[in-house]
């Protein structure tokens, strides 16, 4: 082979790694996108779902929070009437329920 035929060998071969590399890419951005669909989707109940007692219940209610998706990634401490032992016990009935799915 030729100079000219291993320049042209090496850019063939790097052209088609940066083209690996963008597909690879894309298909890690679409997974990501697809799990949290999934999540999100999974999560779509009503808090009522949770047993949860109903104290709890009420001040979730009265702060907006209605779906299990909206207490996922939530810090519970800044919900005004949920103590350090409401959060303990809303953190363990969230976990039983995702751990369901």
């Amino acid at each position: 082979m030729s100079n000219i035929e291993n320049v042209k060998t090496v850019e063939k071969n790097f052209e088609e790694q940066m083209q690996l590399n963008k597909i690879r890419e894309e298909v890690l951005k679409r997974y990501d996108d697809y799990r949290k669909t999934i999540s999100f989707l999974a999560t779509d109940a009503p808090i009522e779902i949770l047993c949860l007692p109903k104290t709890i219940e009420n001040i979730l209610i009265c702060n907006k929070f209605l779906r299990v998706y909206d207490l996922l990634n939530m810090d519970f401490t800044k919900v005004k009437g949920l103590g350090v032992r409401r959060c303990r016990d809303l953190a363990s009935c969230l976990d039983q329920f995702i751990a369901m799915l």
